[in-house]
């Protein structure tokens, strides 16, 4: 499997098993010599079991890029590079040589607790926490305690619920994100709900039924099943925005928006609804 890469696109992948400040700075820092290229990038952060680790890698199978990783775990990071490895997928842990030329010059042997590099300011807990809040309350997990959350996704299968979830908490929202099954009705607290900004994502019937097929043959099933039907699917978008627009629910369509663009107008949303709350 070869990046995702059409002329000056790519996508980027952070791995981290803190925060991931330090592998977005040194993204940053990288994309700015070069001109006239559309980065996506995707955080990871947290990723400190290799449980975690291959529930990542199957989202970034989907979307292959360039891997930048900062992981001290010793078996997480053997995984990662085996299975990208084995996907033809180029990856770099940028802090290696900094902490090889440290450990020799000190006489020392680098400290393996992640996310030390952090001073522990209330930003850098505020990120924890909503990390933490959002890895708990994964499609529709933690229904008891919703009202805690700052921000509550809610969309059909595969529209990007999870990974824009991790986004935001990365920026420190705590986030729940909720599944909507047509032959399951949502709980009813979801459109009760007082603090949390709830918002519908949805997309093009036809991007969801390539991306729902992909899905089941990356798993080794065949993709025959209403889950990839067309009329099935227009039939689970409808119904999505009919519950949207019944409850005055903002939707957001992740059609042609990255992951980052989709946050981006979830926070200006939440800010408006929430102007006390300053990042």
């Amino acid at each position: 499997m070869s990046p995702d890469r059409t002329a000056n696109r790519l996508h980027l992948h952070l791995v981290s098993d803190s925060t991931g400040e330090t592998l977005e700075s040194i993204a940053k820092a990288g994309l700015a010599r070069f001109e006239g290229v559309e980065a996506i990038k995707h955080f990871w952060p947290m990723v400190r079991s290799e449980g975690h680790l291959d529930r990542v890698m199957e989202e970034i199978a989907r979307r292959p890029g360039l891997i930048i990783y900062t992981l001290v775990d010793g078996g997480v990071r053997e995984r990662l590079e085996q299975r990208c490895a084995s996907l033809g997928l180029p990856l770099v842990s940028p802090l290696d040589p900094t902490i090889g030329a440290l450990s020799e010059l000190l006489g020392q042997v680098a400290t393996r607790r992640p996310g030390r590099q952090h001073v522990m300011d209330k930003a850098y807990f505020r990120r924890v926490d909503a990390i933490n809040y959002t890895m708990v309350h994964d499609d529709g997990a933690g229904h008891d305690d919703w009202e805690e959350a700052d921000i509550v996704l809610a969309g059909v299968s595969r529209t990007s619920k999870t990974p824009t979830a991790i986004y935001l908490a990365n920026r420190g929202y705590k986030t729940a994100n909720i599944p909507l099954v047509m032959q399951a009705p949502p709980r009813p607290e979801l459109f009760a709900l007082k603090h949390p900004l709830v918002v519908g994502l949805t997309t093009a019937p036809e991007r969801l039924m390539m991306i729902r097929r992909n899905r089941l043959l990356s798993l080794g099933q065949l993709p025959d099943t209403d889950y990839v039907d067309i009329g099935h699917i227009e039939t689970e978008v409808a119904f999505a925005r009919r519950l949207f627009a019944d409850h005055d629910v903002p939707v957001i369509d992740v059609t042609r928006r990255s992951i980052e663009e989709t946050a981006a107008a979830i926070i200006n949303l939440f800010r408006a609804r929430h102007p006390e709350d300053v990042e």
